[in-house]
């Protein structure tokens, strides 16, 4: 059954939402894509602070006119659906990306990571290099350990230093 240009109007309202809040929106072909599947990938997007939501081109294409976004309806085919990020720019795209390891049917298109000022459509290849980056827990703990290495290492050779010189201690201790 079609959709009335009420429905329509709402929909588009709710998608123009979703762009104002977003930090990050990536596109995805999901043709193919059981329903228990994309239950689960659901449920993956809402633990990262995501939504995923299946829409029509034509009314994505009206929302991100409307909110001055570029829409590339020429290299979106199938169907489509936009996972929006609200609290983590990466979250949602690593979370698509392993979905997308673990099934075939969901293929990354493309999409925005919004730093505030300017926000440009990348495409697949550049998507899936933001998904394999270390997250940023990662990134602080290589940091912390790359900052204490130096401090272990020297306390470490102290250590010895004083291991060494017991040793020596003991040894003069023995002879006498």
């Amino acid at each position: 059954m079609p959709l009335t240009k009420e429905q329509k109007k709402k929909i588009v309202e709710g998608i123009k939402e979703k762009l104002e809040k977003q930090r990050a929106i990536v596109f995805v072909n999901f043709s193919g894509l059981k329903f228990h599947d994309l239950v689960n990938l659901r449920k993956k997007l809402k633990e990262a602070g995501a939504k995923f939501v299946v829409v029509k081109k034509t009314l994505a294409q009206i929302a991100f006119k409307e909110k001055k976004l570029d829409f590339p309806k020429e290299k979106l085919s199938s169907e489509i659906a936009l996972i929006f990020g609200f609290e983590d720019e990466l979250a949602p795209v690593k979370t698509a990306y392993q979905f997308s390891q673990e099934q075939n049917n969901l293929k990354l298109i493309g999409g925005y990571i919004s730093d505030g000022n300017n926000c440009e459509f990348m495409n697949a290849e550049e998507v899936i290099t933001l998904a394999q980056l270390p997250s940023k827990q990662e990134l602080f703990a290589k940091l912390a350990g790359t900052l204490s290495a130096p401090i272990s290492g020297f306390v470490a050779v102290q250590r010895q230093i004083i291991k060494g010189l017991m040793y020596a201690f003991g040894a003069i201790a023995e002879k006498q």
